[in-house]
């Protein structure tokens, strides 16, 4: 690969970093090699996918503790896009997320993080990793 790219990432416990954390999702989407498709679609998804996983992280897994922290791993090769969110939660089951409830008023807040990722990603895993857990999440790019 021409570039390939590893970014480590960590910011504390706080919703004010979501903005931060979107915006390198839409650069990075601008900057990827091999990418053939609409690069400003693919740069709203990023950001869209990194604020969903990190809210998550901070809200529910890490319970807005702020003493703790939520690392974001972004490894882009020639083939995929790879984004690791590790958080120190209980952890949950995946496939337990229902979608949310869509009705004319509004869209239910419960599982519409899990459903915006799972619909814009090429592939989405939550599983126990060291100390916590990790949602994997991948795009193919070629």
């Amino acid at each position: 690969m021409k570039n390939k790219i590893d970014l480590e990432i960590t910011v504390p416990n706080q919703t004010r970093y979501l903005s931060l954390i979107g915006k390198i999702g839409e650069d990075l989407a601008r900057v990827v090699d091999n990418f053939r498709g609409d690069r400003e679609a693919l740069a709203h998804h990023l950001n869209m996918v990194l604020t969903e996983a990190v809210v998550n992280a901070i809200k529910h897994a890490n319970a807005a503790d702020p003493h703790k922290e939520v690392q974001i791993r972004i490894s882009i090769s020639d083939r995929e896009l790879y984004i690791r969110v590790f958080d120190h939660g209980r952890g949950f089951d995946l496939n337990t997320v229902p979608p949310p409830l869509f009705n004319a008023a509004q869209i239910e807040e419960k599982g519409r993080g899990i459903f915006i990722i799972r619909s814009l990603m090429d592939s989405v895993v939550y599983k126990r990793a060291k100390g916590g857990n990790v949602l994997e999440m991948k795009k193919m790019l070629g």
